[in-house]
């Protein structure tokens, strides 16, 4: 009698760790993982909210980083990812593809500007005509990202560097990016708090997350913003070098028009649900949310990886005519 009541108790046992298992099998299946860049926390924030909608049983987690750190927890640090948003698409080309990632599709664009608040020194006095000038005060302190962090990092590199050869001031670059390095953070987005306290005035930042966050900000001319498709071979004319795949190496980074990426890695655990999320963000209803965010969608737009994509998205993407080698 007493085995017997000790056999189902064993068997009560067991029972419970697998219905415990098929439970927490079932939870994990609901589950997605989103690594983005931070100019995206504000539109992928209702893009889930709203995909949740007709998905009220997944559990999202969104994490966001400067792109190429982002980026790097996947390839360095081996951590599982189901959407990769990278807000330049070649990030996926140089450090994804093709041990990680397999394609990307292009969904949106973005230009740089110089975001500031009201209690900013000298904010009634910065134009887009002077700006270069009023960040070179001694008495004002302005922040940007790292370079090997954060596209918007290399970009503001490019921005300036552009600057000095459409203001014809040979000497601007280098000043400018001698200033000021003490405040310069992993992504653009860590720097708002400095500039929201008064630690820094002003802020080389994506025009999109300066509208999103009711900043004031100059538009910079079409030929420095990196915005703009029709100057893309003056953008090439500059470039920043920056971390490569591996310690020592090195990419020499050119400038382009700022085109937002996205992808789904290999290892990323919850495919078929990651498709669903993709298809959502890609379609009308996410593409309206980036829109009404300051991010114009261009979705479809070429890519060279469109062989690799899966079915189920190739709608939002197109082969291009000549296919080009890596950027």
């Amino acid at each position: 009698m007493i085995n017997r009541i000790f056999q189902l108790f064993i068997f009560a046992i067991i029972l419970t760790f697998f219905i415990s298992g098929c439970d927490n099998n079932s939870k994990k299946n609901n589950e997605l993982i989103i690594f983005h860049a931070g100019s995206l926390s504000v539109p992928f924030k209702e893009i889930a909210r709203e995909f949740k909608k007709n998905h009220p049983d997944v559990k999202i987690f969104r994490e966001s980083a400067g792109s190429r750190t982002c980026a790097r927890k996947i390839s360095d640090l081996k951590r599982e990812c189901d959407i990769f948003a990278s807000a330049d698409y070649s990030v996926i080309d140089n450090l994804l593809i093709p041990e990680y990632a397999d394609w990307y599709i292009k969904f949106a664009t973005n230009q740089m500007c110089i975001a500031f608040t009201e209690k900013s020194l000298k904010a009634n006095d910065i134009t887009a005509a002077n700006w270069f000038d009023i960040l070179l005060d001694k008495e004002i302190h302005f922040g940007r990202s790292d370079p090997n962090s954060d596209p918007c990092g290399y970009r503001t590199v490019m921005t300036i560097k552009l600057a000095e050869k459409y203001y014809i001031k040979k000497w601007l670059a280098d000043k400018l990016l001698a200033k000021d390095e003490k405040y310069m953070r992993p992504k653009e987005t860590d720097l708002l708090a400095l500039l929201e306290t008064g630690v820094i005035d002003y802020i080389f930042l994506y025009r999109s997350v300066a509208q999103q966050h009711r900043l004031k900000f100059i538009d910079l001319p079409d030929e420095i913003n990196l915005g703009n498709p029709d100057f893309a071979d003056l953008y090439r004319t500059v470039s920043v070098k920056i971390t490569g795949k591996k310690p020592g190496e090195y990419i020499e980074k050119f400038g382009a028009p700022m085109v937002y990426g996205s992808t789904i890695p290999k290892n990323a655990p919850h495919k078929k649900l990651a498709i669903e999320f993709a298809k959502f963000l890609l379609g009308d209803k996410g593409s309206s949310i980036m829109e009404k965010n300051g991010q114009k969608a261009i979705v479809p737009s070429s890519t060279r990886t469109y062989d690799k994509i899966p079915d189920a998205l190739k709608q939002f993407a197109a082969k291009p005519k000549i296919e080009n080698a890596k950027k």
